[in-house]
């Protein structure tokens, strides 16, 4: 019997349940990825006035500190295939109370759930498009990045960030490693997260869907965790659909899981012997619609 072939709808479904589920504590894990924000906002080169579109927004980390630097006079719409991580960015932006609140009203930021490889918005209306570790997820990125090419106004600007190369990144890889070893082959392959790691590849994608001047730089991070428990977590409120995997996994293979996960982790143990430092490069990448 041949294996059964991708199907992008049900991997769509997944990875909407999966960070719908982490919606929380993937927002409270910012802190891990502030250097990266940091790194993407600043290459965005944002201004007073400019409309943005942030694409797989999540709970809209990004999308809020855009929306400060696009003050006055400036809008950023926050974009998600996950209501649930869209409701959480509300929640957090305009307080408990407000949560219920479609935007963010006069602080310029709005929240909306769209599908990045089909958005609902018109050709040439915003200055730049941002998508933070995102465009890897996307099941044809080709769409998405023709997408963002068509709701850029002629010389708006994209700015994304990706996994680099899965040998730069412990910070996934170590996790990765012990599910391979532990559980069987998916019948399907997910996409991987480090498909577009390498920048020549980055580059002929963006190039692909039409845009110009583009500009690769690294980004290198490294995350530090007081224990094995705090990695694994920090590991699956990433992880959006295969953390919704793992998650309906039987109890004893959730912690065989734990366990291998601690014994792989002894070599990034911290110097003094205190908890662990892992390591991880991203690709932050530039762009250009042309103009016209």
């Amino acid at each position: 019997m041949s294996a059964p072939d991708f199907d992008a709808r049900r991997f769509k479904s997944i990875e909407r349940a999966g960070f719908n589920r982490i919606a929380a504590r993937y927002a409270d894990g910012a802190h891990l990825r502030a250097d990266l924000a940091d790194a993407l906002l600043g290459a965005a080169r944002l201004a007073p006035g400019r409309r943005v579109l942030d694409l797989a927004s999540g709970p809209g980390l990004l999308a809020r500190a855009a929306a400060r630097q696009v003050q006055p006079g400036g809008w950023v719409l926050a974009s998600d295939i996950a209501e649930e991580m869209l409701a959480e960015g509300a929640r957090r932006t305009l307080g408990e109370t407000a949560a219920a609140a479609p935007s963010a009203g006069a602080s310029g930021l709005s929240f909306a759930a769209a599908d990045a490889e089909q958005l609902c918005l018109p050709d040439a209306s915003f200055d730049c498009v941002l998508a933070g570790l995102a465009l890897f997820m996307f099941p044809h990125p080709q769409r998405a990045l023709a997408e963002m090419h068509r709701v850029l106004r002629p010389g708006g600007r994209v700015a994304l960030s990706t996994w680099g190369a899965r040998d730069d990144v412990p910070l996934i890889g170590c996790a990765q490693d012990c599910i391979a070893r532990l559980l069987p082959a998916p019948k399907v392959a997910r996409p991987s997260v480090f498909r577009f790691g390498d920048a020549a590849v980055l580059e002929a994608a963006l190039a692909a869907a039409g845009f110009v001047d583009v500009h690769i730089e690294p980004c290198r991070f490294t995350c530090e965790f007081a224990d094995a428990a705090a990695y694994w977590q920090a590991f699956l409120d990433l992880a959006g659909g295969a953390a919704e995997a793992l998650a309906r996994l039987p109890q004893a293979t959730q912690h065989a899981l734990r366990d291998a996960v601690a014994a792989e982790l002894e070599a990034h143990r911290s110097t003094g012997g205190t908890g662990y430092s892992l390591d991880a490069l991203a690709l932050v990448a530039t762009a250009q619609r042309a103009a016209e």
